[in-house]
């Protein structure tokens, strides 16, 4: 069966991007002619997802205007507004927690600042899991990665060999953040190293396009 809801983080101030991100926020920035939180609406909908929320913070009265409920993508869509509810947003792992009552069991997650075309959205997270991530190859400005993986597909943070980077896209399972307190500010990387620890983080490589869309020569790189 497909997970049937995903969130976007699309919380960020995007500080290497202003002045752009002054007036606009990063994920509704466009990437050749459409912004880029809507190519991954349009690939979320085409892979099944019923319902996706939009966690939000700065300038965030912009996104309900600019997306509306979903339906044109035949999505429900709704609204995180970290901002409103706690003056700013709350990093990822605290984003999450706050918006865990209007997601699934398992659902998917994926930065509203990445470029993917072509990344479709299907997965399964393995029986004793908790989180199956999405690898890149290292890109210049991060050439160190973030993670190893085995040939089991289990993540790794520190053993010998290649290393690869996140592509912030993901499988969760809401065990990971059940714990997290909603309007706790908390990075994602402490809550994946217990994961990790326990054996319950998985990854796969994606040899597709792929941007982090962070700076303004990436962002216009894309065209």
């Amino acid at each position: 069966m497909s997970t049937r809801t995903a969130l976007i983080l699309a919380a960020g101030r995007g500080e290497r991007l202003r002045p752009h991100t002054d007036h606009t926020p990063k994920p509704l920035l466009t990437v050749r002619g459409t912004p880029l939180i809507e190519w991954h609406l349009q690939a979320l909908a085409a892979a099944g997802v019923q319902r996706v929320v939009v966690n939000t913070a700065w300038l965030e009265e912009q996104f309900p205007l600019a997306l509306g409920d979903g339906r044109r993508w035949g999505l429900q869509l709704q609204y995180s507004m970290e901002g409103h509810d706690h003056g700013g947003a709350l990093e990822t792992a605290g984003g999450i927690a706050k918006a865990l009552p209007l997601l699934d069991e398992v659902f998917w997650v994926v930065s509203g600042d990445v470029f993917l075309p072509g990344f479709p959205f299907t997965g399964t997270l393995a029986p004793g899991r908790h989180c199956h991530l999405w690898m890149v190859a290292n890109a210049p400005h991060h050439p160190q990665g973030d993670f190893g993986l085995t040939p089991e597909g289990r993540l790794t943070s520190h053993a010998p060999g290649p290393r690869w980077t996140w592509a912030s896209v993901g499988l969760f399972h809401r065990a990971m953040f059940e714990g997290i307190a909603p309007g706790t500010r908390l990075p994602l990387r402490p809550v994946l190293e217990k994961e990790i620890a326990a054996g319950r983080a998985g990854g796969e490589v994606w040899h597709g396009h792929w941007t982090d869309v962070g700076t303004e020569e990436r962002w216009r790189a894309l065209g």
